[in-house]
């Protein structure tokens, strides 16, 4: 997490997101609630990081400072899936957008050209797209759009 803060310059006020395998997984590190559940259901697999409030199972340098919350995803992508599928748990995720940069990263090789020294290992698996998650905050009574992005509003009951 710290060596993600320093190559995009966050601050603890960033939230990072967990990528989970599934429902179930999800569920382990978010408060879901019956009604938050069916509009996550709905959307996932998906392009979406839900921000929803963290369960005791999330380490406190992970929650949002403050508001005790964690940004989650459940992707679609099939590489993700297999990939948390071996792990065996999640993975902590970030847009890899670069302090100047207008637009993500999102070709291996120039990932490698700017990071290789940074980071441990760039999993080539072709490109997922510039059009980041669309962020959703489940936290209060009715769903908040933070970023829209990729993921359709109508799971969410918004237009």
């Amino acid at each position: 997490m710290e060596r993600i803060r320093s190559i995009r310059r966050l601050d603890e006020r960033h939230h990072f997101a967990l990528v989970c395998r599934d429902l179930a997984e999800l569920a382990l590190y978010a408060v879901v609630e019956n009604h938050q559940f069916r509009m996550i259901k709905a959307a996932t697999p998906g392009s979406y990081t839900l921000i929803l409030k963290a369960t005791r199972e999330v380490p406190k340098r992970l929650r949002h400072p403050s508001r005790k919350t964690i940004g989650l995803r459940v992707p679609e992508h099939k590489v993700v899936r297999g990939l948390l599928a071996e792990l065996g748990e999640p993975l902590l995720s970030s847009t890899l957008l670069l302090p100047g940069d207008e637009l993500p990263l999102n070709e291996g090789q120039e990932i490698r050209d700017r990071l290789e020294h940074q980071v441990d290992l760039i999993l080539e698996c072709g490109s997922c797209g510039i059009t980041p998650t669309t962020v959703i905050d489940l936290t209060g009574p009715a769903p908040v759009v933070t970023r829209r992005g990729r993921g359709a509003l109508q799971p969410f009951g918004l237009q």
